[in-house]
């Protein structure tokens, strides 16, 4: 008999009045508000507005959620269109499902849409943002122990998860697969932030890192699991998914950084300055054709590079005694 354990709650919903809680929900919500403030400090930090962070969250989110719950319907389909099944279950979403492929994949395509509107660029908001994805995933997967869904196999450890009976699961104790994938996704945003500050990454590729640290510990976390999934060559479909997505974010860093070294140094255009005749064309990171024009800028500007400056200000002491002499 095991005597250590840990407990899962005996509802998943706390009643505040009329209006139901949900433990799975609030997860989220938390998980998304925390991202949102932690990517708002770290946008700041890189010489963007305060706010912006939130604006493209405001289309990041809803497409994220789109996105996660389709992810999860298409791959689990037949858990809502298999005999005996309700289809309307499907958009329950607050019984849990969603899947982090779909979540960011429809997510960053809510970004763009937002980062386009506002003209800066999607990688530099990507990298800002990304330790705090991780620190949403690991406050969104205590919705899983809300739920008692998503556990491990059996075990008689001393951190075991206690299930009790229900629809579709067995009373027992298991591993807790759902505080491991937390814990991992915790030292996620932790590596991506030493790594950042170690060696300035830019142009997409703290993103990057995170998407293949957070792959390396989905698969072998995902191949503990015991709910009922799609196998493909005796492996679970989401350990095939970890394996191509990590491969890929990999390639994407050795590839960005011959390409493109260093980190942007403008993240968020002055609206209010007015363009001069040596503007160029920007690409889509936001930096110049040549790709060297607003970082030369950016060296020649003491404001730029030593203080925070005032949209609007910033003229130079040789601009000023050029119009004293006019």
């Amino acid at each position: 008999m095991n005597l250590a354990f840990i407990p899962s709650p005996s509802t998943g919903v706390i009643e505040l009045g009329p209006i139901p809680l949900r433990g799975y929900a609030f997860c989220i919500i938390i998980g998304v508000f925390v991202a949102v403030w932690f990517g708002n400090k770290r946008w700041v930090a890189r010489g963007g507005k305060a706010g912006t962070v939130a604006d493209v969250a405001v289309w990041a989110v809803p497409f994220g959620l789109v996105g996660g719950r389709l992810y999860h319907v298409i791959t689990d389909y037949q858990l809502y269109f298999s005999d005996g099944e309700d289809w309307v279950d499907a958009f329950k979403i607050w019984e849990g499902g969603l899947g982090i492929w779909g979540a960011i994949a429809f997510g960053a395509v809510g970004a763009w849409i937002a980062c386009r509107r506002r003209g800066i660029p999607l990688p530099a908001w990507a990298d800002a943002l990304a330790p705090g994805i991780a620190i949403a995933q690991a406050i969104g997967r205590w919705g899983n122990w809300f739920n008692q869904e998503l556990y491990g196999k059996p075990t008689d450890l001393p951190w075991a998860l206690e299930i009790s009976e229900g629809p579709n699961r067995v009373a027992g104790t298991y591993h807790p697969t759902f505080l491991y994938e937390s814990l991992w996704c915790i030292g996620v945003a932790l590596l991506v932030i030493w790594a950042d500050r170690r060696f300035r990454l830019g142009h997409g590729r703290a993103f990057a890192l995170y998407v293949a640290a957070y792959c390396a510990g989905r698969g072998w976390i995902e191949y503990m699991r015991v709910d009922e999934a799609h196998h493909v060559l005796g492996l679970r479909l989401n350990v095939w998914t970890a394996i191509i997505v990590f491969v890929l974010a990999v390639v994407y860093i050795v590839i960005s950084a011959k390409i493109r070294p260093g980190r942007e140094e403008i993240v968020e255009p002055d609206r209010d300055a007015a363009p001069t005749e040596k503007d160029g064309p920007a690409d889509e990171d936001g930096s110049d054709e040549d790709g060297s024009a607003k970082a030369d800028a950016a060296e020649k500007d003491p404001f730029t590079k030593d203080e925070p400056r005032e949209p609007g200000k910033g003229a130079t002491a040789e601009s000023a005694e050029a119009a004293e002499k006019s």
